[in-house]
């Protein structure tokens, strides 16, 4: 399943944000990214990683950084999240999972003993020059930004 490592080139992407706009990693060139990917907008963790890098959103774009969240969820049901927590960066519509499954975090998992496909929660830290500097596979949902700026 997850095949892409530090230093390799970001893969290329195409899907919809809440607005309903294309937004491809191409309209990030030249800027840094942090691209995170969570299994379900409005739930605890995924609140509380949203939150998390919400609230810290001033001190990545002090650092040169932009933040896409990516989920399966619709573009309305983004829209909810956002208005609902007043999140100030996008979020990505990936309904066919062409995006996770391109960065590797689209799978098997299992929860309470049911076996299903989904996202593994993962965040990529992609460069200026679009190559992957840093991946986290162990998010801290709660201190998120803490983890990625070591703040």
């Amino acid at each position: 399943m997850f095949h892409l490592k530090e230093g390799d080139q970001a893969p290329d992407f195409s899907t919809l944000n809440e607005k309903g706009e294309t937004v491809q990693l191409t309209n990030f060139k030249g800027k840094k990214l942090v691209l995170y990917f969570y299994p379900k907008d409005d739930t605890p963790g995924c609140t509380a990683e949203a939150c998390s890098l919400r609230d810290g959103y001033p001190k990545f774009i002090a650092q040169g950084y932009e933040i896409l969240g990516v989920s399966p969820d619709s573009v309305k049901k983004h829209v909810k999240f956002i208005e609902k927590y007043s999140l100030p960066f996008s979020l990505l519509a990936d309904e066919d999972h062409s995006v996770a499954t391109a960065y590797g975090v689209w799978g098997p998992k299992k929860f309470m003993g049911r076996a299903y496909d989904g996202i593994h929660r993962t965040t990529f830290v992609i460069d200026a020059a679009g190559k992957i500097e840093q991946i986290i596979t162990k998010v801290d949902t709660n201190d998120h930004t803490g983890q990625l700026l070591g703040a």
